[in-house]
């Protein structure tokens, strides 16, 4: 499994320009933490959404946090909405991943998170046969050792066959993919806002979780932790 951070939430150019550009605390806030600010300052004050940051910057930026829990008073604000649950505010700062070597099982516990976007590979319209560009299909090991593992080996190398006969025989790859187990791996890109990613990561982060799903909660969350550091006080398992 590999996941690459492809995009996340950043500033335009104009809104830096104006509000940003030149304040005492630039060089210690993210843009994710300039949006969030906005949105929810934008719930509770009579200055415009993109007037927050330039008036009210100041006060939650430049100052420490009041609830003696560390950080700035913006890290403060932060925690207060996450803690109350007014983490719609959230929806506003985006992730895109590039999530490549999973299998179809896992792909079938994701597509049940519904507030993500999703494009995936298809094995209707990617060639899948041995002799193919992709050189067959590849597939996921579960967690076994052995002779286990080398008879699950066997299987899959059996469903390869039996694709390739398919298609031989001229079977459409739409059909012949019937034959292609859960193990068989895919590429997908993901995109999931902020709020929907914690709800995943409390979920899927959890024990009694399978391993393999467990596996991509920790990485999308290290993607993000790298961009965003603050938010990392706000990845718990349910």
């Amino acid at each position: 499994m590999d996941v690459k951070l492809l995009a996340h939430t950043r500033l335009s150019d104009e809104f830096y320009q104006s509000a940003v550009n030149g304040s005492t605390y630039e060089e210690d806030a993210t843009d994710g933490q300039f949006v969030a600010l906005s949105a929810i300052r934008t719930c509770y004050s009579h200055n415009k959404p993109s007037e927050i940051v330039d008036l009210e910057g100041e006060r939650y930026f430049g100052k420490m946090a009041t609830d003696g829990e560390g950080g700035t008073d913006a890290h403060r604000l932060f925690r207060h909405i996450v803690n109350s649950g007014h983490t719609s505010t959230l929806e506003h700062i985006t992730f895109t991943f590039s999530i490549e070597g999973v299998s179809r099982s896992l792909l079938a516990q994701l597509t049940r998170h519904r507030h993500f976007s999703y494009s995936v590979q298809s094995q209707r319209f990617v060639r899948l046969e041995t002799d193919s560009k992709s050189g067959g299909f590849d597939y996921i090991t579960p967690r076994i050792y052995g002779d286990e593992a080398e008879r699950f080996n066997e299987m899959m190398k059996q469903a390869q066959d039996n694709y390739d006969e398919l298609r031989r025989l001229g079977v459409p790859a739409e059909d012949a993919r019937f034959v292609l187990p859960n193990a068989a791996a895919c590429n997908l890109v993901l995109t999931g806002n902020l709020r929907s990613i914690l709800e995943f990561y409390g979920k899927r982060s959890a024990k009694q979780a399978q391993w393999e799903i467990r596996e991509l909660a920790e990485q999308m969350k290290a993607v993000i932790v790298r961009v965003e550091p603050w938010t990392e006080a706000f990845f718990k398992t349910n």
